[in-house]
């Protein structure tokens, strides 16, 4: 009997050990765990779990990178874990941290804007400045890019972000392209954007994309010149602002972009423009709209006629001198 007695004092205690160990095995799984204060963790590509808790435990995101692991294992989910940039909450549980390191939520976003109707030359500078990519920056060919908010990760090389922008483009456009509208007269996706590059120029008024893109569209069916004005000065300055008038010299000039000296469209884009802009060219007003000029509103008032756009211009320039700018 004393035998049998002592077999279930050592049971006892045994299932008493084994049960304080679980117990403490559990709350170290799902316990708060050491971090102090909020922080970021990055999980590179290709990251084993034995690296990435051998990192966490570095930065006192867990107490022991050897029983991250085991408990890991045990106890976590079967999902691989995310490469990525991570916000873990202070005190995050060994079980939290795994489970937004598997990518359930937690990532950290951070973007880079391209707004509508900016150049490549700008769209360069804009990635150079991001202090968190890394490399080089491509040379972006101009219409290249499409003008969006794109997100990248800590690390990431300038040329992978600048290659998602271009891939977004190129797909747009070929959707964009298959559902084009027979009144177009772009006869390539590459003359599509080069006519919503001056389309994008033109007008900072979404309602007044189709129009304007209407009457260049009758300009260009017609064999006039397009006359517009943000062709004369990307020669210049490659599409960043002129920052004066444009010189008379300058209206004269003979080359592959300025449309008051040839007729057609330039050579190339002179911006890089917003998916309106190119449904736009693809899907033009159907107007007899030929001559536009500023309303003094933000828009313009467009007419058929030079009698009627001279009418217009005259208007314009009556605003102007009440304003004091003339």
């Amino acid at each position: 009997m004393q035998s049998a007695g002592r077999l279930r004092i050592i049971v006892l205690a045994v299932l008493l050990v084994l049960g304080a160990y679980g117990v403490h095995f559990l709350y170290g799984w799902y316990g708060s765990g050491p971090l102090v204060k909020e922080a970021t963790f990055s999980v590179p590509e290709g990251a084993t779990l034995a690296g990435v808790a051998e990192k966490l435990e570095a930065e006192g995101v867990v107490a022991s990178a050897s029983t991250f692991r085991l408990r890991a294992r045990l106890l976590g989910g079967s999902e691989p874990l995310k490469a990525g940039e991570y916000a873990i909450p202070a005190h995050a549980s060994g079980a939290a941290v795994l489970a937004i390191l598997q990518g359930e939520g937690g990532e950290v976003r951070r973007m880079v804007t391209v707004p509508e109707g900016m150049p490549s030359i700008m769209v360069q500078e804009r990635l150079a400045k991001v202090t968190l990519l890394t490399g080089a920056v491509p040379t972006l060919a101009e219409g290249s890019v499409l003008p969006d908010t794109y997100a990248f990760q800590r690390g990431e090389s300038r040329t992978a972000v600048a290659g998602r922008m271009q891939q977004a483009m190129a797909r747009t456009l070929d959707k964009l392209w298959a559902e084009r509208a027979p009144e177009t007269v772009a006869r390539s996706p590459e003359e599509a954007v080069i006519l919503a590059s001056i389309v994008e120029k033109e007008t900072g008024k979404p309602s007044e994309r189709r129009m304007v893109a209407g009457l260049y569209s009758n300009r260009l069916r017609q064999g006039m010149m397009l006359q517009a004005d943000p062709t004369i000065i990307y020669p210049i300055t490659k599409g960043k602002p002129l920052g004066r008038r444009i010189r008379q010299s300058e209206i004269q000039a003979v080359n592959a972009y300025n449309t008051y000296t040839m007729v057609g469209l330039p050579k190339a884009p002179i911006t890089n423009p917003g998916k309106a802009s190119i449904e736009a060219v693809l899907h033009p007003a159907r107007t007899d709209a030929l001559f536009m000029v500023a309303d003094g509103k933000g828009g313009h008032v467009f007419a058929a006629t030079l009698q009627e756009h001279n009418a217009n211009v005259a208007r314009w320039f009556a605003i102007r001198r009440a304003r004091g700018e003339l």
